[in-house]
């Protein structure tokens, strides 16, 4: 067996990014939305809801995101003991975001400039994206109760660069879609940002943890504030189901043809190799049809003088000759001393 020896210029290390649908099936957008009573009953259903693109009951049905709700008194669960207010679920909710996006055990939730004790949290499903979720992808529609449709994306089309919590870029959530604000509330805090008038904007957009934290405040403010009029429950010790409120203004609004968009992204990083076979190279073979495997010698006397061979596979080896991959080709080239060869070989990770 003949080895040649690959150099450095034979190497090409490339980068490309792909998106893809978050949701299962590949269906660009979630029309229905169901949950489980199993769940909600569960000690997990204290914390979130989990929805699912089919009945929970089908085989095929999967997470694809859960619903959670945090406020910073614990108000809207019922506290773990009774003889400690406003130790609850809500309250856990809270304190877990807050140190997983601001970092910080006293800071504050600002949405846009304007400070929110509660929200809601959207989380994607881990197995539903695998490195990052698309910006500008965002198309979340919640319906209110007077009808009233609101359409909510991201701003990564509006703003030059993210804003960083740390090392983690986030976007406010806007009322728009595809990364733009378009549905723009005139006021102090709304001119021309896709904000609310009163409570700034809907939220932040996280998109390395595939997180959206859902201002509760512009949530509840009336239709002509920009709102929904959500109407969340903030009774202490009390178990004011908010999660599914807010499950219902999404799974409503299919009612009106609205859906849940959202993209994710990875980046693929393929190695290439330059395989290139000079004119006076790889012109024997030892396959048995070629070489009498008793003598040694060329079976056919006229490859003597004219070899010719067909490869149809690549071998690449380490320096102590153990093969580490294979690549084939798509049909065998013919290759003589009148013939060079140039296979490129791709390895995607």
């Amino acid at each position: 067996m003949s080895f040649k020896r690959l150099d450095p210029e034979d190497f090409l290390v490339s980068a490309q990014s792909v998106s893809q649908t978050c949701w299962s099936g590949d269906v660009p957008s979630l029309e229905e939305f169901y949950t489980s009573s199993a769940q909600e009953s569960s000690i997990s259903g204290d914390y979130y809801l989990s929805v699912y693109q089919t009945q929970s009951a089908d085989p095929a049905a999967v997470t694809q995101f859960q619903i959670a709700f945090g406020d910073s008194t614990g108000r809207g669960t019922v506290d773990y003991n009774a003889e400690v207010s406003g130790k609850s679920p809500s309250a856990t909710i809270y304190g877990q975001y807050r140190s997983l996006v601001l970092e910080d055990e006293n800071a504050t939730f600002d949405f846009g400039g304007v400070t929110s004790n509660y929200f809601y949290v959207i989380s994607v499903e881990r197995a539903r994206y695998k490195e990052s979720l698309f910006n500008g992808s965002l198309g979340l529609q919640l319906s209110g109760s007077t009808g009233r449709v609101l359409h909510l994306t991201d701003n990564s089309n509006d703003v030059t660069t993210p804003s960083y919590f740390g090392v983690q870029p986030y976007y406010q959530i806007i009322s728009g879609s595809n990364g733009t604000a378009y549905n723009k509330v005139s006021g102090e805090l709304g001119n021309n940002t896709g904000y609310t008038s009163t409570s700034g904007s809907y939220g932040y957009y996280l998109p390395d943890t595939a997180t959206l934290i859902l201002n509760g405040s512009a949530l509840d403010s009336p239709i002509n504030a920009g709102g929904i009029a959500l109407s969340t429950g903030l009774t202490a010790n009390t178990n004011n189901e908010n999660p599914q409120k807010l499950f219902k203004v999404i799974s409503g609004s299919s009612a009106f043809g609205s859906k849940f968009s959202l993209a994710a992204q990875e980046t693929l990083t393929s190695d290439f190799v330059f395989i290139r076979v000079r004119n006076s190279e790889m012109n024997y073979s030892e396959n048995p049809s070629f070489i009498s495997g008793s003598t040694g010698e060329v079976i056919n006397s006229y490859f003597i003088q004219n070899p010719q061979v067909y490869p149809t596979t690549v071998g690449m080896y380490n320096d102590a000759n153990e093969l580490l991959a294979v690549a084939k080709l798509s049909r065998p080239i013919q290759k003589d001393f009148t013939k060079e060869a140039l296979i490129r070989v791709k390895l995607d990770f």
